[in-house]
């Protein structure tokens, strides 16, 4: 079969790719550690799944708006406006189906053949693919390890050019967990402010930052210009992957563009899913501080585990849920991490995601949203596969 350029230009992704074969094994009975899904391991908080259910008793299931219910519009932009101090209207909001589906109609409707967009590695894998299937051109800023992943504006002013369109941050960041500080996020706000670039804010993990740092949007800054654009979703904050609901805040006239597409794709978000995500952002706030609390023991406990294994070296994480440790040193047959992935689902049953998939040759992601005793399990697998493979080199 031939298929169209643009989609040959990317691939599937590779997180998927291997919660795919995770499942394979699991499905034969085999006990697979899985430290590879981005999605919280908490249920939906009771009072959104009863919003859910209020919904569908009260005939709740026909189309919406494109845009989203005007009172999830309301509440996205009171929600945000309680945590961040931001002042967003409603007819700057579109709700989409969740955060990708946000970040994939904004790219889309401002990205053509030709236009860079800039983009800090490692990075989440959706970044750079988003952007080719645009016909847009992704340029990458790198970060380091020794110095905790740190990205300034600096480092993004050296690469733009006038082919520049956009810079895309995220903060805290999947796969690494770096957090952008705040007076540095306004420099690079600032700077693409200045240059009159689009300055694109994935914030879908900004409620969870350790160490007591309290959450943050940079829609907050008044160095945000007229071309900032923030991405947010319900999934991680409320345990809500499955609903798909995610959101973008923007210029009215880009998320006029926004819903334009959306009419011609998805039309709307499901019409239960809108209702239910009012009731979150309505609601308490005390399941993401109990997601929180939990993640940070469960933070402590891998940091320190992947710390010890021989060959091993790991950034502490300052946000979100990943550990994004380098493997280098192991070299040898399984240098490539790709390799090094494969072979610690098929020895150990242990699903890790490769650091290719993220620009990172060398390292691998562990996604900590799973249980203290499966972190364990998991590390004394790795311990196995890890102190064999220095045993042999």
């Amino acid at each position: 079969m031939k298929f169209t350029d643009r989609v040959n230009r990317i691939s599937v992704s590779p997180t998927m790719a291997v919660l795919m074969e995770a499942e394979k094994l699991k499905a034969k009975g085999v006990d697979v550690v899985d430290f590879g899904p981005g999605e919280p391991d908490f249920p939906t908080p009771e009072h959104i799944k009863q919003a859910a259910i209020r919904a569908l008793a009260e005939n709740r299931t026909k189309y919406t708006a494109t845009a989203g219910i005007a009172p999830l519009r309301e509440a996205v932009c009171r929600w945000h406006s309680a945590q961040f101090g931001t002042k967003y209207q409603p007819a700057q909001c579109v709700v989409t189906s969740g955060g990708k589906h946000a970040i994939y109609e904004t790219v889309g409707a401002l990205i053509d053949t030709g236009d860079e967009v800039v983009i800090p590695a490692p990075y989440w894998v959706s970044f750079p693919d988003i952007v080719k299937l645009a016909g847009g051109t992704p340029v990458f800023v790198p970060t380091k390890a020794s110095d905790g992943f740190h990205l300034s504006a600096a480092q993004i002013e050296a690469v733009l050019t006038p082919r520049t369109r956009m810079v895309i941050v995220n903060s805290p960041c999947n796969p690494t967990g770096a957090v952008v500080p705040n007076d540095e996020f306004a420099k690079i706000a600032a700077l693409c402010n200045a240059r009159d670039i689009w300055l694109m804010s994935d914030e879908c993990y900004s409620h969870f930052i350790y160490g007591g740092v309290k959450p943050f949007s940079i829609g907050s800054r008044p160095e945000a210009g007229p071309k900032t654009i923030v991405i947010g979703s319900l999934s991680k904050t409320f345990a809500m992957t499955g609903w798909r609901v995610g959101y973008a805040l923007a210029p009215e006239p880009l998320i006029g563009a926004v819903v334009k597409q959306q009419s011609q794709s998805t039309s709307n978000v499901t019409s239960i899913a809108q209702y239910a995500a009012v009731a979150a952002l309505d609601g308490s706030m005390e399941s993401a501080a109990t997601m929180l609390a939990e993640y940070a023991r469960r933070r402590a406990r891998i940091y320190a585990g992947l710390n010890a294994l021989p060959g091993v070296s790991c950034t502490e994480p300052k946000g979100a849920f990943y550990a994004f440790p380098s493997v280098a040193a192991r070299g040898g047959d399984l240098a490539d991490t790709t390799a090094m992935a494969k072979a610690l689902l098929d020895r150990e049953h242990v699903a890790v995601v490769p650091g290719e998939a993220f620009g990172a040759p060398g390292f691998l992601r562990f996604s900590y949203a799973t249980s203290i005793e499966r972190i364990d399990e998991g590390l004394r697998r790795l311990g196995h596969f890890f102190s064999a493979a220095a045993a042999a080199s």
